[in-house]
């Protein structure tokens, strides 16, 4: 049988830092407000989490780096929302904070969860935030503690013989 391991969304005693980008506010505002209600819904204490807020997105793996060295957050959250435009900028933003935050992840070996919104459209934004495509910022947090979880897991597997393994 092969062995299988998958993280809870468990938020008792888990510390989380929220970056928010304050470009598009009326978005990002709303993604940590579902941040905030799914992390308090999972059982993180509010004394648990920090907000900290960057200029716009192409800022956040930056804050992001800053957070995880820190060494007291089990996880970062990064929200932000970039609506394409009529220029090339769109791309720029979008690449640096994709790479960033994965160069932030990969480097700390910290969940580093990617909220950032990338639509061509206003509306599509809107449609994330809280409309009819939910709040991604809720699914990013709860997808946070679900990797908080997991790593203790996949940790596990280092003190312990594994069965599931060839001998």
């Amino acid at each position: 049988m092969t062995a299988e391991l998958q993280g809870e969304p468990k938020g008792q005693g888990r510390r989380v830092a929220i970056a928010v980008a304050r470009f598009n506010d009326e978005i990002t505002s709303k993604l940590l407000d579902g941040a905030l209600a799914a992390l308090r819904a999972h059982g993180v204490a509010e004394a648990d989490v920090i907000v900290t807020w960057v200029p716009g997105a192409y800022e956040l793996p930056l804050c992001a780096d800053w957070l995880c060295r820190t060494g007291r957050f089990d996880a970062v959250v990064a929200l932000g929302a970039v609506v394409r435009g009529d220029t090339d900028h769109y791309d720029h933003v979008c690449s640096a904070a994709t790479d960033g935050l994965l160069r932030a992840n990969l480097d700390h070996g910290l969940p580093v969860l990617f909220g950032v919104l990338t639509c061509d459209t206003w509306e599509q934004a809107v449609a994330r935030a809280g409309g009819a495509h939910g709040n991604k910022g809720a699914d990013v947090a709860t997808a946070a503690l679900a990797m908080i979880d997991l790593r203790g897991k996949v940790a596990e597997l280092r003190d312990r013989p594994a069965p599931f393994l060839p001998r």
